[in-house]
C-alpha cells in the first residue's frame, strides 16, 4: 500500500467520526519521518478518542500496523504514526495553540483540507 492510499483510508476514518477541519500535509521534502501528517480535532475528550479509534481500527482492517498512539487516555492530542502517514487528533482547544498547520506552513497541503491558520 502505497502512502496516498493510507493517506485515503486515515482520512476517510477521521471524517466518519465527523472529525472537524481535517486536512493533510504534505511532509515528502520536509521531514525524513513521514510523507503526510492529517490534522484534525474533535470538540470534547469523547469525540477525539473515537476519531483515534476509527483510524487505528480503520489501519487494522487494512492489515497496516499502528507503530505508536499517544495521549489517548488525557485526549488533548492523540499521535497516532502509521509510519508513512502520522495523524494528528486534537481537542478543539488544543489545536489553536499548538497550530501545527502553521509550524509547517512551508509544507503544501496534500490532497485533503484547507490550511487555516
Amino acid at each position: 500500500m502505497n502512502s496516498e492510499q493510507l493517506l485515503d483510508i486515515a482520512v476517510k476514518a477521521t471524517e466518519n467520526k465527523k472529525a472537524e477541519d481535517v486536512i493533510s500535509l504534505d511532509m515528502k521534502g520536509i521531514s525524513d519521518m513521514t510523507d503526510y501528517f492529517v490534522v484534525s480535532h474533535g470538540n470534547n475528550e469523547r469525540q477525539v478518542q473515537s476519531i483515534a479509534r476509527a483510524v487505528k481500527d480503520a489501519a487494522h482492517e487494512a492489515g497496516i500496523e499502528v507503530k505508536r498512539m499517544e495521549g489517548y487516555n488525557e485526549a488533548r492530542w492523540i499521535l497516532i504514526d502509521l509510519a508513512d502517514v502520522v495523524v494528528h487528533i486534537f481537542h478543539k482547544d488544543e489545536r489553536s495553540y499548538y497550530n501545527l498547520e502553521k509550524l509547517y506552513q512551508d509544507a503544501p497541503l496534500g490532497s485533503y483540507g484547507q490550511a487555516v491558520y
